[in-house]
């Protein structure tokens, strides 16, 4: 940016706003104001291109940039990797890939086999793919169906879309790929089943297996579950929650399929979400922390039980898996993978996510002590949520466009947080906070208090 020009920077502003076509954004706006590019990163801070400086508690915008802007040893890596061998279809193997592979499942027990491909929704294709050809090969087809849970989010593709729980990211894109069934959500706070917080872990528990034998145990091939529910409302499950529903996938013979595209890399100050409630899943996705975005990559992980189902009968050309990622073959992907894991290791960064994630859950606590617009904060390690409501006794949500306002009251000073947003009819009034792992306690301090500045003048 240095270099650059103002003439330089507005031809990019005009380029933009000709032929980009962005993501989630309405760009009629976009005729009166110029679009924002972000021209430089490093730490967990970055740059518009009028030169004005962010802290961004949310990661990239999405969750992904979890070891912070500016890593050269991770581009170092990828631009070694590319120069020395940047593709191959991973019909065979690449020496990054291979490292990488050995890596991952040493922090996952359990687990053995890494499939590559290139985003979130990708790899969870990958997963129902292979749950359907788990029913027609060993099922004769009928052990097909696989449920989800209401507010958790799996992608943007129709089949993931099929399995998603937000009614507004769903809406228009239909009509959707059949076998996906829902189950209720887990929000305490918004609790529907009319019990007990001590009794509510096991009253979802129940509501799930009521819709297992609604539509038959022997129908059913798996449930897909975020361990934590992200874009949903920053969810933590209840207690007994998840230890009822592996009993549940135990008793019906239903593969557990854990989406840990926003938890997994030490988002929630573990390597994978799942690992605070000794889950032992059958499959676990993953993409956003995986590389912190230095590179595209996602892995859908197996026990070695699912792998060796599409061997046993290797005289049957139809009984492996038969799909393909082009870009699963891209070498760039693994290697930053590589230098990620390292980064978060050698500098105790799990460690910091935990310590910094319960500073800033004590900060969100102060400023619900203040503002009687906070519902409720919620979250585990650097993965937290603030509920907003128009009134605390009655709970009711605030207004999307009040939430909306609050977040563009923060970027205004500088501060970058998240929402939920079109995504649930009527509840899209959490803020999300996900800063990246190396973040400080004078960052929480900035982030905190930005936000009580912006619900200041937002509410009053």
């Amino acid at each position: 940016m240095d270099s650059m020009t103002t003439n330089d920077i507005q031809e990019i502003v005009e380029n933009d706003r000709a032929h980009v076509w962005h993501h989630l954004i309405q760009h009629k706006p976009f005729e009166t104001v110029d679009p924002r590019i972000i021209v430089e990163g490093k730490g967990n801070r970055v740059w518009d291109q009028k030169g004005k400086e962010h802290l961004d508690a949310v990661s990239g915008g999405v969750w992904t940039v979890n070891v912070g802007y500016g890593r050269e040893r991770i581009a170092d890596a990828v631009r070694d990797q590319l120069v020395k061998m940047n593709y191959f279809a991973q019909t065979a193997g690449s020496i990054p890939g291979a490292i990488f592979s050995k890596m991952l499942t040493d922090k996952m027990p359990g687990l053995s086999r890494v499939y590559y491909a290139n985003s979130g929704s990708e790899a969870n294709e990958k997963a129902f793919k292979m749950v359907r050809q788990l029913s027609h090969n060993k099922h004769g087809g009928k052990k097909n169906k696989i449920l989800f849970r209401e507010r958790d989010y799996h992608g943007t593709t129709i089949a993931t879309l099929s399995a998603g729980g937000q009614p507004e990211r769903n809406a228009q894109y239909g009509p959707f790929t059949p076998g996906f069934v829902q189950v209720p959500h887990c929000l305490e706070y918004r609790n529907q089943h009319g019990v007990s917080a001590e009794q509510y872990g096991a009253a979802c528990v129940k509501a799930t297996e009521e819709v297992i034998l609604r539509e038959g145990p022997d129908t059913i091939g798996a449930i897909c579950l975020e361990p934590i529910t992200a874009g949903g409302g920053v969810i933590v499950p209840p207690k007994g929650y998840w230890e009822g529903i592996q009993e549940l996938c135990k008793k019906y013979e239903i593969l557990l399929h854990i989406d840990e595209v926003v938890c997994g890399v030490g988002r929630t100050g573990t390597w994978f979400g799942y690992q605070h409630y000794g889950i032992k899943p059958d499959f676990v996705t993953m993409a956003k922390g995986v590389a912190s975005g230095y590179a595209a990559i996602s892995c859908c992980v197996t026990t070695e039980a699912v792998f060796e189902q599409f061997k046993d009968n290797a005289d049957d050309p139809m009984s492996y898996f038969r799909d393909v990622s082009t870009f699963g073959g891209c070498a760039a992907g693994p290697a930053a993978a590589i230098e990620n894991m390292k980064i978060i290791e050698e500098e105790n960064l799990l460690q910091n996510t935990i310590d910094m994630g319960e500073y800033c859950l004590g900060k969100l606590g102060e400023l619900m002590d203040k503002h009687t617009n906070i519902g409720e904060v919620r979250g585990k390690g650097l993965f937290l949520g603030a509920e907003l409501v128009k009134d605390r006794d009655t709970k009711e949500a605030a207004d999307e466009k009040m939430v909306a306002a609050v977040v563009a009251n923060c970027m205004a000073q500088g501060v970058i947080i998240g929402m939920t947003n079109r995504s649930l009819p009527g509840l899209n009034n959490t803020l999300c906070l996900s800063p990246a792992l190396i973040s400080t306690k004078d960052d929480i301090d900035e982030i905190t208090g930005a936000m009580d500045k912006a619900l200041t003048e937002v509410f009053g």
